[in-house]
C-alpha cells in the first residue's frame, strides 16, 4: 500500500507508546510534508537526546548533566525526599508547583510477573541515600496498582528504620461523582481524609 521508505517510518512511528497505525501514518505524512532542514532537525533531536540524555546519579531522574537540576539546586527541600515509579512522575509533581523537596526514581515497580523484581530497580540506591543523609521524610508517590502497592510497601518497610514514611492520598478526581468510583478509589479517598479548613 505504502512505498517501502514510508512504510519504514510509519512501522518505527508505531512503536512509539499509544501511536496506533493511524496516527503513525498521519504523523508519517506530515513529516513528508515539512521543508528537509526541519524533518533534518527532528531526526538530529532524537539522535542528540538519545546520546546526551542519562540519569543522574543522585537521584536517577533524566539528566544531560551527572546531577539534574534539581538535584543541584539548593532552594530545594534537602530533607525531604519524594520517591516515585517513573521520571514522567517528576514532571507531573513538578507542574503542580506544590513540592519544593527533591526526588528519587526507582524505574519502575516490582513485578515478578514481568521478571522485575527489587534488584532490578534503583531502590538500594535509595536506602543508602536515606540511611547517610538527615532525611525527615519521605514521600512514596507512585500509582497504586497491585505492582505499586508491593513496590510502595516494600520501599517503606526498608525506609522506617531510618525516617518517617508517608505516602501521597488517592481520592475522587475533581468533578468525579461517587457513584461511578471504584471501591479502591473510596477507600483511597476515606482513608485520605482530612479536617476541614
Amino acid at each position: 500500500m505504502y512505498t517501502r521508505p514510508l512504510a519504514r517510518l510509519i512501522e518505527q512511528l508505531q512503536r512509539l507508546p499509544g501511536v496506533g497505525p493511524k496516527t503513525a501514518q498521519r504523523l508519517a505524512l506530515h513529516i513528508l510534508k515539512r521543508p528537509e532542514e526541519d524533518v533534518q532537525a527532528l531526526a538530529q533531536s532524537l539522535i542528540d537526546a538519545k546520546k546526551q540524555v542519562g540519569f543522574c546519579k543522585v537521584c536517577f531522574h533524566l539528566s544531560a548533566e551527572p546531577v539534574c537540576d534539581i538535584c543541584r539546586n539548593t532552594n530545594r527541600d534537602s530533607s525531604t525526599i519524594c520517591v516515585v515509579s517513573e521520571s514522567r512522575d517528576v514532571i507531573a509533581l513538578e507542574k503542580t508547583r506544590e513540592y519544593i523537596g527533591k526526588y528519587h526514581v526507582v524505574g519502575g515497580v516490582i513485578s515478578p510477573m514481568d521478571g522485575i523484581g527489587p534488584e532490578q530497580l534503583n531502590i538500594q540506591p535509595l536506602v543508602r541515600r536515606v540511611s547517610q543523609q538527615k532525611i525527615g521524610e519521605v514521600i512514596i508517590a507512585i500509582s497504586p496498582s497491585v505492582e505499586g502497592e508491593t513496590t510502595t510497601l516494600y520501599i517503606g518497610h526498608l525506609l522506617k528504620p531510618f525516617t518517617k514514611v508517608t505516602r501521597i492520598a488517592f481520592g475522587l478526581p475533581m468533578g468525579g461523582d461517587l457513584e461511578y468510583a471504584d471501591e479502591v478509589t473510596l477507600a483511597r479517598a476515606l482513608e485520605g481524609r482530612r479536617e476541614l479548613d
